[in-house]
């Protein structure tokens, strides 16, 4: 059970929602913390803690992501609060990013994933070759 909306017919403050129905909001939180980019862009971020970091800098540590990806993934990290975004009126615009306490607190369960991610790459390779052999 996860935390759910508190505006639906029927619901109070604090009630559970269910993972598994599409519709509840705890199920699309973790579709947008789930992509490789979110990882990388608040592991990059984490590194810089509490300092922040140029657009551009962000990109060129974050191996094969594009602008666009890039843009769309900080764009919804902001939205969730999870990082902060400053602009300087320059020209062009200067925009830094940094994690927010949220985004720090995010750090730590994204680490463990990562991690056992690592650990279990050689068992999950072994895997995924005895399953495509003939």
């Amino acid at each position: 059970m996860t935390t759910s909306r508190t505006d639906g017919p029927g619901r109070r403050p604090g009630e559970r929602g269910d993972l598994l129905d599409p519709d509840c909001p705890t199920r699309q939180l973790l579709d947008r913390l789930g992509t490789k980019w979110t990882s990388m862009a608040v592991k990059v971020l984490a590194e810089e803690a509490p300092d922040e970091l140029r657009f551009a800098e962000l990109r060129r540590r974050v191996p094969g992501i594009s602008q666009k990806m890039l843009s769309v993934t900080l764009q919804s990290l902001v939205r969730d609060g999870l990082v902060a975004r400053r602009v300087e009126p320059t020209v062009p615009p200067a925009v830094h990013y940094r994690l927010t306490g949220l985004g720090r607190s995010l750090e730590e369960p994204l680490s463990a994933l990562r991690l056992w991610a690592e650990a279990h790459m050689p068992e999950i390779d072994r895997n995924n070759r005895l399953a495509d052999a003939p």
